[in-house]
């Protein structure tokens, strides 16, 4: 694991231009073990807010050069480059990636040569400096990712310049990761609290949100003593 300074200090002049993939599933399907939580309409706000605050703090960081958005609602891409997943079976976070990943590779020499990051879509209290740091600590390892705040999953899984990514995106991602031979990178809160419970939404918002998920958690009741703003 790289040290707490590495992960905390401003990225460098000399740090690559990363591509970074978000995979975002439309918010009908999106963020289901909420549902317990909140109404179906507040649910998909949440999911769309999620993704859309992620992906700003992915584009206004300094580090990266391109953003790629794959799923299957342009709406949700923002400003971000959208890229439809595959439409014929088998559909899944998995091959969604993938074909996105090949995507960012494919074209010119500078885009082959790009290291590429993927990003969860449901990481509300992200900011841009965060993302920086997290990029410039994997810079210095081949293939690298950060463990979620749970423990077990991964929110960010990334490789260097011409080193190929096949991230584990699913159960027990983390120790997959590791097993895989990806250094496990030191990160903000933020990077690593992804929301898909209503106790993880109300952590997030204690570690303060972005301007979406503020106004779609707004009223929401939340358990663990937290309430949004």
């Amino acid at each position: 694991m790289t040290s707490a300074a590495d992960a905390a200090g401003p990225a460098s002049a000399a740090t690559p231009a990363w591509t970074v993939v978000i995979p975002v599933k439309a918010p009908a399907g999106a963020k289901t073990r909420l549902a317990a939580a909140v109404s179906p309409a507040e649910r998909e706000a949440l999911a769309r807010a999620f993704a859309l605050d992620t992906i700003a703090a992915a584009l206004a960081a300094r580090t990266v050069a391109r953003v790629i958005v794959v799923g299957d609602d342009p709406s949700l891409a923002g400003a971000a480059e959208f890229l439809p997943e595959p439409a014929d079976a088998p559909r899944g976070l998995t091959r969604a990636i993938a074909h996105a990943i090949a995507h960012a590779r494919v074209g010119d020499d500078e885009a082959d040569l790009r290291p590429v990051a993927v990003l969860l879509g449901d990481l509300p209290a992200l900011a841009p400096e965060q993302l920086d740091a997290a990029l410039e600590s994997a810079s210095r390892h081949p293939l690298a990712f950060v463990r979620d705040a749970d423990g077990t999953g991964t929110t960010l899984a990334t490789a260097s310049a011409g080193v190929q990514l096949a991230p584990h995106f699913g159960a027990d991602s983390a120790a997959r990761h590791a097993a895989a031979g990806f250094v496990e990178l030191e990160a903000s809160a933020g990077l690593r609290r992804d929301v898909d419970t209503i106790d993880a939404l109300a952590e997030a918002l204690e570690l303060g949100v972005g301007p979406l998920t503020r106004v779609a958690a707004a009223g929401i009741p939340l358990r663990g003593g937290a309430g949004a703003p």
